[in-house]
């Protein structure tokens, strides 16, 4: 009989643990997703907001579109004085 007993212990203590550390996981990631919910429902809330940087300064989008504008002026500049890139 102790060794049942014994077997019973040494397999229920881990599933035990697994199980309670399972469940802090869970709680803790619960409360994250709806601290997020809560985050992104504020957010809504405030509406449109303007963008906090310097109007004057462009965006990286813009400024890759001009910096590929520049090189493609450059080439057909290139090309227009029959320079072989």
């Amino acid at each position: 009989m102790g060794t049942i007993t014994s077997d019973l212990a040494t397999n229920l203590i881990p599933a035990a643990v697994a199980l309670t550390a399972l469940t802090i996981i869970s709680l803790v990631a619960l409360r994250g997703w709806r601290d997020w919910i809560q985050l992104k429902r504020e957010e809504l809330a405030a509406g449109p907001v303007a963008e906090m940087h310097d109007p004057a300064v462009p965006n990286a989008g813009s400024r890759i579109e001009i910096a590929d504008l520049k090189e493609r002026l450059r080439k057909l500049e290139a090309i227009a004085a029959g320079v072989d890139l």
